[in-house]
């Protein structure tokens, strides 16, 4: 490491800032995506990167190399996240309002905040043998699995399972003992696998996954209520965060379906695209009036084998995190 790099106060200043760009550049998507896994919100994600690289750099002058670079940013921004966990002004649940009123949930979700992460967002180019893993550990399910952890058995599973780091490297960010780890790790572990679906899902970008995600597009479009509940699994899920209500199995999306497919549900268009390693659409409604499209929602789907066991469908703010517009003309 250069002594530029690792004394901010000397030489010029846009050496020392290309010095720790050039330090904590290569870390910083991963950084984001590990925030967001512990978070489950790509802006408070953003927030506390943000936090970990100005701490970074204050800190910089007493890094002593005793652990590598990279494990000593997710100390920093792991703790990061737990500070913004225990803060008391966490976001409560606040949607757009629904032009008509569900029918009764299955149950309401216990998952505060949730959103989704484009795909863009994530490493463009993970080793062949990481590919698997890092789709599993980005996708909703594994999310939302780990929001409803306590905040230091979330971030164990995380550091241990999926960044890979030592039980010691773990203990040592969470100021704990090897052992208090192990223990969490257990509990956490069992929790999580709970979540993952029955089937894995085709590839992505397979013909298989187009075939599924077409054909859920063709019926949603004229909101073919039989088509699209045969296209669920019996345990299926339908949700809509930050609202709280939840629909599971085939009756019960029969419902929410029925309902929300209301009389003069205007023309629709779809865009697809891809968040947590899943298949997505933004859908656009077209008003008859002016003739303008506009967004009423990302939908991310997960499939199961040849079926798709949950749909979840975001806030059309969300869009610009996609680089997607809130009207097409």
């Amino acid at each position: 490491m250069s002594e530029a790099a690792r004394r901010p106060g000397t030489g010029t200043e846009r050496r020392d800032d290309a010095a720790f760009a050039d330090l904590v550049g290569p870390f910083r998507r991963e950084l984001q995506v590990h925030c967001y896994r512990l978070l489950g919100s790509l802006q408070d994600a953003e927030e506390a990167v943000q936090e970990t690289l100005l701490s970074a750099w204050q800190g910089l002058p007493s890094f002593e190399g005793r652990s590598s670079v990279r494990t000593w940013l997710y100390r920093i921004a792991t703790r990061k996240c737990l500070d913004h966990l225990r803060a008391a002004d966490r976001r409560v649940r606040v949607g757009t309002p629904l032009r008509v009123e569900p029918p009764e949930p299955s149950r309401t979700s216990e998952v505060a905040w949730l959103q989704p992460y484009p795909d863009d967002l994530m490493d463009p180019a993970p080793r062949p043998d990481d590919v698997a893993v890092t789709r599993e550990a980005t996708s909703l399910a594994f999310v939302r699995a780990l929001q409803l952890l306590p905040p230091r058995q979330r971030a164990a599973l995380v550091l241990r399972d999926v960044i890979e780091l030592r039980a010691a490297e773990v203990a040592a960010i969470l100021e704990t003992t090897e052992e208090s780890v192990t223990s969490a790790l257990k509990r956490a572990r069992a929790a999580v696998a709970a979540a993952r679906p029955a089937e894995p899902p085709p590839p992505p970008g397979s013909a298989e996954e187009r075939r599924i995600v077409d054909e859920w597009l063709d019926a949603f479009s004229t909101m073919d209520v039989p088509r699209l509940v045969a296209l669920l699994t019996e345990d299926a899920w339908v949700r809509m965060p930050p609202l709280e209500f939840e629909y599971q199995g085939r009756e019960a999306a029969t419902r929410f379906f029925t309902v929300m497919g209301r009389p003069g549900r205007g023309r629709q268009r779809y865009v697809v695209t891809r968040a947590n390693g899943q298949p997505a659409f933004a859908a656009y409604e077209r008003d008859a009036v002016t003739g303008v499209w506009h967004a009423r929602g990302l939908h991310v789907m997960t499939l199961a084998g040849s079926l798709v066991s949950e749909v979840t469908r975001f806030e059309p703010a969300l869009l610009a995190y996609f680089g997607m517009p809130r009207t097409l003309d």
